[in-house]
C-alpha cells in the first residue's frame, strides 16, 4: 500500500489551476472529465515535490451539495495491489461509499475513515483476457 495523492474539492477549477500553477509554482500533469460525477479534475505537481494534487470540481447536482466551507478536502488516494482483494480482507474496518469500478486503467473504490473521509483505494485495472482456445489432438 502506498499513499499517492490528496484530493480536494474546488469551487471554480480554472481560477483554482491558476492559483497553484502561479502562486505555488506547481504544474498541472493532466487534466479530464469524470463521466461518473460530470465533473472535472486536473492533477498538480510541484517540480521538486513527489506528491500529487488532485483538484475535484463538481456540478451541485445528485449527491454533490452545493460547495460550502469545510468541503475543500475531497478524498486521500492509496495505491493497493487488488481494490477487490483490499475490500475483501478488511470489510469491517470501514464503510464503503462507492462500490468498486474501472476507470482508465485503474480500478478504483472508495471507503470513509473512521470520521468520515473519503478514502480512495486505487489498483491496476485487471485486464480481462479470454481463455485461450483448446486444442484438439
Amino acid at each position: 500500500m502506498g499513499f499517492r495523492y490528496t484530493g480536494i474539492r474546488v469551487r471554480d477549477l480554472n481560477r483554482s489551476i491558476e492559483f497553484y500553477t502561479k502562486v505555488l509554482g506547481m504544474v498541472v500533469t493532466w487534466r479530464m472529465k469524470i463521466r461518473e460525477t460530470g465533473g472535472a479534475i486536473a492533477v498538480l505537481k510541484s517540480p521538486r515535490g513527489s506528491q500529487r494534487l488532485e483538484l475535484n470540481w463538481y456540478p451541485p447536482r445528485g449527491r454533490y451539495r452545493r460547495y460550502r466551507q469545510g468541503d475543500e478536502l475531497d478524498h486521500l488516494a492509496f495505491a493497493v495491489p487488488d481494490v477487490d482483494a483490499f475490500l475483501r480482507d478488511h470489510r469491517a474496518d470501514f464503510k464503503v461509499a462507492m462500490r468498486p469500478f474501472d476507470e482508465g486503467g485503474d480500478r478504483l473504490a472508495y471507503v470513509t475513515d473512521p470520521d468520515g473521509v473519503w478514502i480512495e483505494l486505487m489498483s491496476p485495472r485487471k485486464s480481462r483476457r479470454k481463455p485461450a482456445p483448446r486444442v484438439s489432438g
